[in-house]
């Protein structure tokens, strides 16, 4: 893989803001009984990935159930030009499990994003708790081709959450 497109990541940059815009946006779903996800649009600094958007997944593109989260493709196209709009790319997302779990499930890892050094975060509770993100799974999409999760010191020095500037949320697709 090439670092010029899949720069290394040291570090994850997330502001307070878009930690709690992306546990109200799942809680939506939570509420339903179902798991829910917010993406997160950045950039690339000397090393860190910086969150600088939530994206909201909305329309016939999208299918969120108890066990199952499905975006069509013709839904992620969208996401890649709001993020292009925006000078940003996707760094990373958050999702939600029922309960404790908060490792990847196996379709999780078979189908989701697999970009050298991208977060993916799962949250308990179906987000409805508000967890901090030492209450979550913390996996990175490794270059040699698998999702791993990072231990608690790992998550404690390379996810940085910061009380910054407000984020904003981007709605992506058509429809409520």
């Amino acid at each position: 893989m090439s670092d010029v497109f899949f720069p290394k990541i040291d570090a994850w940059r997330i502001p307070q803001s878009a930690l709690e815009k992306s546990w109200a946006e799942m809680a939506l779903d939570g509420q339903r009984g179902d798991e829910g996800i917010a993406l997160w649009l950045g950039s690339h600094d000397s090393g860190q990935a910086i969150v600088q958007a939530v994206v909201a997944l909305r329309g016939p593109g999208i299918i969120k159930r108890p066990g199952l989260i499905r975006i069509e493709s013709a839904l992620f196209n969208e996401v890649a030009d709001a993020a292009l709009d925006r000078g940003m790319i996707l760094v990373g997302h958050v999702h939600s499990h029922g309960g404790t779990f908060v490792d990847l499930s196996p379709t999780d890892r078979a189908y989701g994003v697999g970009v050298p050094h991208y977060l993916s975060v799962v949250a308990p509770h179906r987000a409805l708790q508000q967890p901090q993100i030492a209450d979550c799974g913390v996996h990175v999409f490794e270059p040699r081709g698998y999702f791993r999760r990072l231990p608690p010191q790992e998550v404690r020095e390379r996810i940085l959450v910061e009380r910054n500037d407000d984020v904003p949320i981007v709605i992506v697709g058509g429809g409520p």
